[in-house]
């Protein structure tokens, strides 16, 4: 074996008993709730007297996620956090995850093991157990499948469907970044493609790029919630990007809403990279997905108690459903807000 060449174990060598033991041989079980984790026929979780979230996202490849420029183990971090993001956005708390894994026969043993290097970065930071799942055979590439369980207690769950009219818009973080780095990675592939021998040009956009390749789930949003007293009366997370989230919910809570295109927070480098591109900072805001920060709505009495916070900005209003969901641009034109994001079934 030359010196410093990476070891490759096929799959075959193992099996599926022998790669689920190797796989699953260091967990260590963290919550209460957790009575049985790996090694049954199914995992046994109690709950008591909490309300149980679950929630399911797979990530295909070639669909949601490009190799050439996705490094493994952010992949496996990755597909944990974006599915504990939409616990997150029911105010809850995320407890375990459960992972299934289709591989074809070019995936190493080694680069399972670094899939699960990931997941298990993700179930640490953010202290979840992982509790069991399945391996198998994939003709088609790579497909990553996660179910995340979480609690609540039933009076603290917070729903879509629940905003009321004049009830404040805020949105955590900025958007639009992770979009900005899907742009840059796309651009990078394409030189790639055209000359292997040239280096990537990513110096300076560290930012926007773990913005899309290692995002992370808003549970430090639901502290703040706690620590200054508010309960949002609506909540989503900006996966599919916020014209797309902003519709939800409008039509799930009966309204109308409004979204002032000057107080949507994007940050200096994404609207570099737009510049850049040729692309208007405030559609990779509206339309770029990937961002997983929170949205969601307020009573305005509640106003002055997040007014000052860092992070959180407030963008816009709920309205009465016959005025629409608009975007009220910086010359004070209004655009009905259309979703342009993610759609899995879109066909270009």
């Amino acid at each position: 074996m030359l010196e410093g060449k990476p070891t490759r174990t096929e799959l075959s060598e193992l099996g599926e008993f022998g790669l689920i033991d190797l796989l699953t041989k260091n967990i260590t079980l963290k919550n209460k709730s957790s009575v049985k984790g790996v090694g049954d026929d199914a995992a046994v979780i109690d709950y008591g007297s909490k309300q149980t979230l679950i929630t399911k996202d797979l990530l295909i490849e070639g669909v949601h996620f490009d190799l050439t420029y996705m490094p493994l183990k952010h992949l496996g971090y990755k597909a944990v956090v974006v599915n504990l993001s939409d616990v997150v956005a029911m105010n809850g708390t995320p407890k375990q995850i459960i992972v299934g894994i289709g591989a074809s026969n070019r995936f190493s043993i080694e680069a399972l093991e670094e899939i699960y290097e990931g997941i298990y970065l993700a179930c640490d930071k953010y202290n979840v157990d992982l509790v069991g799942g399945d391996t198998v055979s994939s003709t088609s590439g790579l497909f990553i499948s996660v179910t995340a369980i979480g609690e609540a207690k039933k009076e603290d769950i917070v729903y879509r469907n629940s905003a009321k009219k004049g009830d404040l818009l805020f949105v955590s973080g900025d958007l639009g970044a992770a979009y900005a780095g899907l742009l840059l990675l796309e651009r990078e592939k394409e030189v790639y493609k055209a000359d292997p021998n040239m280096q990537p040009d990513l110096d300076g956009y560290d930012y926007i790029l773990g913005r899309q390749l290692k995002p992370e789930a808003r549970m430090d949003v639901l502290k703040l919630f706690k620590d200054v007293g508010v309960k949002p009366t609506s909540m989503i997370d900006v996966s599919d990007g916020l014209a797309s989230e902003m519709l939800h919910l409008c039509l799930d809570s009966g309204l109308g809403g409004a979204i002032y295109e000057d107080k949507i927070p994007v940050d200096i480098t994404t609207a570099g990279v737009a510049e850049e591109f040729e692309i208007d900072p405030t559609t990779c805001a509206m339309n770029g997905g990937e961002d997983y920060e929170l949205l969601f709505t307020i009573s305005q009495e509640d106003f002055e108690k997040l007014k000052d916070t860092d992070g959180i900005t407030v963008i816009g209003h709920m309205t009465d459903k016959n005025e629409g969901v608009n975007l009220i641009s910086r010359s004070g034109t209004v655009v009905p807000i259309e979703a342009q994001g993610w759609d899995a079934f879109f066909k270009k």
